[in-house]
């Protein structure tokens, strides 16, 4: 059944089919199915491209991509599931335990949180992948054991973050190669200024699913990170990289927002520590335990971050952090910022802290504090009267800090978004500059990559 079939939106069942790899061309295929009540199946298929066609020599690579590939269907199955949120999930082959089935469960629900909410949804009551596991327990989980060289994969998102992760690797000495999902340009102009090639690796949606949207589809966020994560896991293997190295900081923990006392929704949930904990608990059980998996950047602020992009000009005029750059079907604005965002609003805000106007206003091409016509936006990232925007920005706590900041500093002291706000802070609590910006201990670095140094490097910043 193709998606113009109205059948799909009856359907009553989800299955996980299969996922394959072609080494002749690096093509990863990942196929999907909705069934309705009747018994006809639409089915997706996604594909993910490898370049360079890799085929690992190793038994034991091969043995381990096999299971990194079914780790990557389960987890890009929410692009699809989302689609209708059938009561029902299944799946073809074996089946999984409890711990994996427990992950499943909590990436699904805390990563289509916002979805769920925005489209009025409870998922909690749909979503159970225990009842894939099996009615007998399994036996023992038994990864294979790699040796895989002492190099690191680097996410890249275009943006500060992703910059200053690869800085630091840089520093270390570590062997790095920048590697990205999806064809957003600005990311090969940021790694060209750090004179290294950029591997990319190709997703390609099932071109039905766009169609299954036009016809009323559920749609909105999905954990991308998750999916990114799954891809470069792949690519470690492929490719033969001990660590994959994401620039997921410690701002990202902080809920988007709350309902109630129990349930909080997470913009930036397969951003946060938890889902990072989760995923290398995984990847140890199920693929194999000689792969790291961590965010450089967890133990620090957005603000802390951006303290040590300032430093890094080589970039200044290559990076974006406008979300409205990156999209798998192409930029969906003209240049690196488009002005008018939390993500451009929130990069004003952190950058000036450290930089001038005018260094500012080079970057960004206007100077967002001075533009009345932006002040609620400015009064969502710092939580006055407003909740926090479903954007990977910085707390709000660090946001009022940074506000506050600008308020003592003559070069920002008079500009319209600060003059404005300033009164408006006087009836909040806001946290110190230097508390904000010191480190947490809490993260998942290996020792290899000496933390205490790491560390180091960004307390300059709070001087």
């Amino acid at each position: 059944m193709s998606a113009s079939d109205p059948g799909w939106k009856q359907a009553r069942t989800f299955r996980f089919l299969s996922a394959t790899y072609t080494p002749e061309t690096g093509k990863a295929k990942l196929r999907y199915a909705l069934d309705d009540a009747a018994g006809n199946s639409t089915r997706l298929v996604e594909t993910i491209t490898f370049p360079y066609s890799p085929w690992p020599s190793e038994p034991s690579r091969q043995d381990a991509l096999q299971k990194a590939l079914r780790l990557l269907h389960l987890v890009a199955g929410v692009s699809y599931y989302k689609a209708v949120v059938p009561p029902s999930v299944e799946m073809e082959g074996e089946p999984i335990d409890r711990p994996f089935a427990m992950f499943l469960n909590d990436l699904y629900i805390q990563g289509l949180a916002e979805f769920a909410y925005q489209n009025e949804i409870d998922l909690s009551s749909k979503i159970d992948f225990q009842s894939l596991c099996a009615q007998d327990p399994l036996p023992p989980v038994v990864p294979p054991e790699l040796v895989l060289p002492e190099r690191a994969l680097v996410a890249m998102g275009g943006g500060k973050d992703s910059l200053v992760a690869l800085t630091l690797l840089q520093e270390q000495e570590m062997e790095s190669q920048p590697i990205c999902v999806g064809s957003a340009h600005l990311i090969e102009d940021t790694t060209r200024a750090a004179g290294l090639p950029l591997l990319r690796i190709g997703r390609q949606l099932d071109p039905a699913l766009a169609e299954m949207n036009r016809e009323g589809a559920l749609n909105g966020h999905v954990p991308v990170t998750a999916i990114n994560s799954a891809i470069l896991l792949c690519a470690s293997v492929l490719y033969g990289y001990r660590y994959i190295v994401f620039a997921n900081e410690r701002s990202a923990d902080q809920a988007t927002m709350r309902i109630g006392r129990d349930q909080e929704i997470n913009h930036q949930y397969s951003k946060t520590s938890r889902f990072e904990a989760g995923f290398r608990a995984l990847i140890k059980r199920e693929v194999s335990p000689d792969i790291e998996y961590f965010s450089i950047l967890r133990p620090y602020s957005e603000l802390a971050i951006v303290g040590r992009f300032s430093q890094l000009d080589q970039y200044h005029d290559v990076f974006s952090s406008c979300n409205r750059n990156f999209h798998l079907d192409g930029s969906r604005t003209v240049g690196r910022w488009c002005g008018d965002c939390p993500k451009c609003r929130f990069t004003a805000l952190a950058l000036a802290v450290f930089m001038s106007p005018e260094e500012v206003t080079a970057i960004q091409g206007t100077d967002l504090l001075n533009d009345s016509d932006q002040l609620d936006g400015f009064r969502e990232l710092c939580r006055l009267g407003r909740e926090k925007p479903f954007e990977c920005v910085g707390e709000y706590g660090e946001c009022r800090a940074a506000m506050q900041a600008l308020a003592s500093d003559k070069a920002w002291r008079d500009h319209a978004v600060v003059v404005a706000l300033l009164p408006e802070l006087a009836g909040v609590e806001t946290p110190s500059l230097e508390s904000v910006i010191s480190a947490s201990e809490r993260h998942f670095i290996p020792s290899v990559l000496v933390p205490e140094a790491l560390t180091a490097s960004f307390d300059s910043n709070a001087d």
